[in-house]
């Protein structure tokens, strides 16, 4: 590779001009355009996930509320503008932060399953919208770190049991895993998840990640048997229906025998937005203007901001086209698709993308119960004819057909 480099160089171009990571970089582009090979066709466009899965635009959220347990939130222009869609902030962790507009380390998980399920695309100017982009949000902090305690998660679906009323909640997604494998019938979280489809509350929770262990266990919450259980689907970012494959998330039996995940939805190549004011999105914005600038401007932007990418500031004088393919490669390294987003993987973000679709059902018939919004989901479902029934359950969550059967079931009144 680095003779390939010294070959695009200028004439007398020594070796010791071509820093080290740039190498590193260059040498790892190629398993990258092996595996993100979808994306590179479609000069590194992600498609937003309402078209990926054929949504039915028409319903939209309105009018509902969905609940998120994370490790943290924060108040992203998808959920705020143009009027702010976010009715309540709880943070049960002892850590000072009472306010959204501060973020932590763990800020970034909550903000993107919250957005991915309810953001309206502000940035994208609506392109990277989600299903239900007129959904209201209540966001329960249940950690200051990316580990998350069951009994913490816990302890945020009491709070929401307490004021689901309050809210109008309908809706709880749990993108957090509990401490390990146990029975649903003396665990107290599965039993907190139990009581909340009892009292009218969805659950919807992301199965994990963990279907290349020995095992792939599946734990509490998304071992409940009345939660909806949520697996990762890998599209390969298109809409040719052939490619779709399974992402490598948990799957059951569970510690009592039970069928999980019930759904798959995308587990990979989703758009999320990028946590502001943090050095990933300096790197993003930096990296979307290299990009769109022209060949002029390059060294004088990179110039500019060394402190951001030392790389990109060493290899300034390589030539324009290795530039530019450095570039590239930043951005797929950091799964950069603009200057605001980026796409990110794991079940975490399957589950709001189902608490999504249950959103809009809801808003097609406001008086489906949480069994009712189950079957509807199951009943509608596409399974993958190559994958193991295990795996993916009933299979991939049909948007349009589950909101078409919810508003089919909607009472006639005379």
């Amino acid at each position: 590779m680095q003779r390939i480099v010294l070959a695009n160089a200028p004439a007398g171009a020594l070796v010791s001009s071509v820093c080290a990571r740039c190498i590193e970089l260059f040498e790892r582009a190629r398993v990258q355009l092996a595996t993100d090979a979808v994306v590179f066709e479609q000069g590194g466009l992600v498609l937003p996930t309402p078209l990926r899965l054929d949504s039915d635009e028409r319903f939209t959220g309105r009018g509902q509320t969905i609940a998120f347990l994370d490790s943290g939130f924060y108040a992203h222009p998808d959920l705020t503008t143009p009027q702010n869609r976010i009715l309540a902030y709880h943070n049960i962790v002892a850590d000072g932060l009472s306010t959204l507009e501060t973020t932590d380390p763990a800020s970034w998980h909550g903000m993107m399953t919250s957005v991915v399920a309810a953001g309206n695309g502000s940035l994208s100017n609506g392109f990277y919208r989600s299903i239900a982009p007129d959904a209201r949000v209540v966001l329960v902090k249940i950690s200051a770190s990316g580990r998350i305690p069951e009994r913490n998660i816990k302890q945020g679906l009491d709070w929401v049991l307490e004021h689901k009323d309050e809210y109008n909640i309908r809706v709880v997604n749990i993108s957090a895993g509990g401490d390990g494998e146990s029975s649903y019938l003396n665990n107290p979280l599965a039993k907190t998840v139990e009581r909340a489809v009892r009292r009218g509350l969805t659950v919807v929770c992301a199965a994990g990640n963990a279907g290349l262990q020995p095992g792939h266990p599946v734990y509490p919450p998304a071992s409940a048997p009345s939660c909806i259980a949520v697996g990762g689907l890998d599209d390969q970012n298109s809409l040719d229906r052939v490619r779709r494959g399974m992402y490598r998330s948990s799957y059951g039996p569970t510690f009592d025998g039970l069928q999980k995940p019930e759904l798959i939805a995308p587990g990979i190549w989703v758009p999320a937005p990028i946590l502001p004011h943090t050095p990933t999105a300096a790197e993003a914005e930096l990296y979307a203007a290299l990009d769109a600038a022209s060949d002029a401007e390059l060294h004088s932007l990179i110039e500019a901001h060394k402190a951001i990418d030392p790389d990109l500031y060493d290899a300034r004088d390589l030539p324009v086209p290795l530039l530019r393919q450095l570039i590239t490669i930043k951005l797929r390294e950091g799964n950069v698709i603009s200057e605001h987003y980026k796409y990110v993987d794991g079940t975490s973000f399957a589950a709001p993308i189902v608490s999504s679709v249950v959103a809009c059902m809801l808003e097609a018939n406001p008086d489906l119960t949480p069994q009712g919004v189950k079957r509807i989901l199951l009943d509608t479902s596409e399974r993958l004819p190559h994958i193991e029934i295990d795996r993916q359950g009933w299979g991939v969550v049909a948007p349009r057909r589950a909101v078409e059967l919810a508003l089919a079931l909607r009472p006639i009144v005379a």
